[in-house]
């Protein structure tokens, strides 16, 4: 079965694909073009890059993002936690950054926990670095 075969495969009924996880994470959150997240940067919103070490240094960085990898990114931000950063408040605007906006998705709505106002960029550091 080729790449593209498997991609035309469904989940079995009851159980969801990547996809399905991506579409109903998008669903609880108000995505930003990256001119929108520039303008909200600007204004004073916290942009997240949440790329791995790897991936910033193929791509490029993003000068002036909060470098926060995946894997610790709701500690960071739960204001009850620890392991917080000094910004992690419950009213914080936080902006996540992936390399194509979608593992971006899915760590902006794991931050609802705590932070009300995360979301994500569509297209991702890709989608903007386009407009640098």
């Amino acid at each position: 079965m080729s790449a593209a075969d498997l991609s035309e495969v469904a989940a079995p009924t009851g159980r969801r694909s990547i996809d399905g996880v991506v579409e109903s994470a998008r669903s609880h959150i108000a995505r930003l073009t990256p001119a929108q997240a520039i303008n909200d940067w600007h204004a004073g919103a916290v942009v997240v890059d949440i790329r791995p070490a790897a991936q910033r240094e193929a791509e490029g960085e993003l000068p002036g993002a909060l470098v926060i990898e995946r894997n610790v990114l709701e500690w960071r931000f739960d204001p009850a936690c620890d392991a917080r950063l000094a910004i992690a408040d419950y009213d914080l605007q936080v902006i996540v950054l992936c390399q194509d906006g979608y593992a971006s998705s899915l760590a902006a709505v794991s931050l609802h926990l705590g932070i009300r106002s995360a979301t994500d960029v569509i297209g991702g550091y890709a989608a903007w670095r386009d407009l640098l």
